[in-house]
């Protein structure tokens, strides 16, 4: 991947990141047992999130594709099984829902996504984003990359 390119998704991130407020039990840390049934609001308009909906879902196998999410993006949504492939574990709960919520309703495309994420109703996208919001994070920002350009 060239200096560009890491630059071009590093300016994406930030700007996602920007325009999500992360909820205090979505901060990368697994939530107690205590908040496995609570409600996550969205800024995306959708019913709250449940974390263990969202567990069991994330390795349901969709229709689509036969694929569930873990197959693709690993068991905490740290280990996706193509460099491409984005983390989803750590990720802001609201920006994974306005991604999921957009691939359904066509306005962002990818082969496998789009297919995937067609059949999900507005409580699954909660649940899914609740619960990978929810997991242990590997994303790390850009602090000490410099571009050569």
């Amino acid at each position: 991947m060239t200096n560009r390119n890491v630059l071009a998704i590093a300016l994406l991130t930030l700007l996602a990141v920007g325009c999500a407020e992360k909820a205090p039990e979505t901060a990368g840390e697994h939530a107690s047992a205590e908040h496995a049934e609570a409600a996550t609001s969205s800024s995306a308009g959708l019913p709250a999130g449940n974390l263990a909906a969202g567990e069991k879902l994330a390795s349901t196998k969709g229709a689509a594709t036969g694929q569930s999410c873990i197959d693709c993006h690993g068991a905490n949504g740290n280990a996706p099984i193509d460099p491409s492939y984005p983390k989803l574990g750590g990720q802001y709960h609201d920006y994974l829902a306005h991604a999921l919520q957009n691939y359904r309703d066509g306005t962002r495309e990818h082969a496998l996504m789009s297919s995937q994420a067609k059949t999900l109703s507005d409580q699954q996208i909660a649940d899914l984003s609740v619960y990978f919001g929810s997991r242990e994070s590997s994303l790390r920002d850009l602090q000490g990359v410099h571009s050569t350009n």
